[in-house]
């Protein structure tokens, strides 16, 4: 393994501490900024860290005093908007400097729900009816839409903005859903056919030619009756919610024959189309004939020692310091003029 200077792009106030001795790292809000780094820089590798604020000059400045060989892509926002993620990947690219993680092409045409699903229609790759509601927009609902549907924010990840109550079964309903996203997270709404099924998501790694993990799967074990098996934002972030109702992911199981390698190829097939490359994930329901669906595409998906991508990369049999070095190696490998 050739040693690397490596520049770890990091949200100013996830900057880790360099003495974490006494500090609750599993619960911390830097912990997968500590466990990259702190990995990296076991394996060997000599690692900068780099607390962006709201200045892009400083990645200038830094690539002049260490010369890095790769930036390590961990930025989620920019002036804490989302959407502005992909234009510090435009900053690397203009400056010659390669990184991990998803060009901003394939950012853009995985973020937007709504493009990403025309793309991948397109193509024949199944995907939920849908429409859009902008902000300030009248709600009328499409007849080819029928209930329950699930309304959900067109640009937010994360779960954010979905709860249980996200899910719809009449217009008025529908109509105060869509208001609570276009007042409370100020982003228009996108409404879908609800998919009743099974959770399912499948991590990819690679540019041209990419690899695909073990089927993953979000699984309900005690939740009351009639609650919607669905990725909240509580179902995905609170850990005391998660042990109540014994929400817990693991390597999907009991699915028929051929069904995971279909899966596998599916994920890999969306992976291409939106034009993503680094790493990602593909969120797929498979419902109860069997039909899967696919939901959304998440570049850049949660990197953390123990969260999903890892943790199906390592039933695989990679270890999480091999799978950073994966995505080293594939970060090292890519070539931004090569799109288009």
């Amino acid at each position: 393994m050739k040693k690397l200077r490596v520049l770890a792009l990091l949200h100013d106030y996830l900057v880790p501490p360099d003495d974490v001795q006494g500090v609750d790292v599993v619960n911390a809000a830097w912990k997968t900024e500590y466990d990259v780094t702190n990995t990296l820089a076991t394996m060997g590798h000599d690692v900068y860290t780099l607390g962006l604020a709201d200045e892009l000059g400083v990645i200038k400045e830094a690539m002049k005093e260490v010369e890095p060989h790769v930036a390590f892509n961990l930025m989620e926002a920019f002036h804490e908007v989302s959407t502005f993620d992909q234009n510090v990947v435009s900053h690397l690219e203009l400056l010659r400097l390669r990184y991990t993680g998803c060009n901003p092409r394939g950012m853009i045409l995985s973020r937007d729900k709504a493009l990403a699903k025309k793309v991948l229609a397109y193509d024949g790759i199944p995907v939920p009816a849908f429409t859009i509601f902008p902000v300030g927009r009248v709600v009328q609902r499409p007849k080819r839409l029928r209930f329950p549907l699930i309304v959900k924010s067109l640009s937010q990840d994360a779960s954010f903005g979905i709860s249980q109550a996200s899910v719809v079964t009449d217009d008025a309903r529908l109509r105060d859903r869509v208001a609570y996203l276009h007042e409370g997270l100020g982003t228009d709404a996108i409404v879908e056919q609800y998919v009743e099924g099974r959770e399912l998501y499948i991590g990819v790694i690679g540019n041209e030619r990419t690899h695909a993990y073990p089927v993953w799967e979000m699984k309900f074990a005690d939740m009351a009756g009639g609650a919607h098996h669905i990725a909240t934002a509580r179902v995905k972030w609170s850990t005391s919610y998660q042990r109540k109702h014994g929400i817990h992911c693991g390597k999907a199981r009991l699915l028929r024959s051929g069904m995971a390698e279909y899966l596998q190829f599916l994920a890999k097939r969306v992976f291409h189309l939106l034009q993503m490359t680094g790493y990602g994930r593909i969120d797929i329901r498979l419902d109860n004939d069997g039909q899967p669906w696919v939901l959304e595409a998440n570049a850049n998906p949660q990197l953390a020692y123990g969260e999903d991508f890892a943790e199906s990369a390592h039933h695989e049999g990679v270890s999480y310091e091999a799978l950073l070095q994966r995505i080293l190696n594939v970060a090292l490998q890519w070539k931004a003029d090569r799109a288009g």
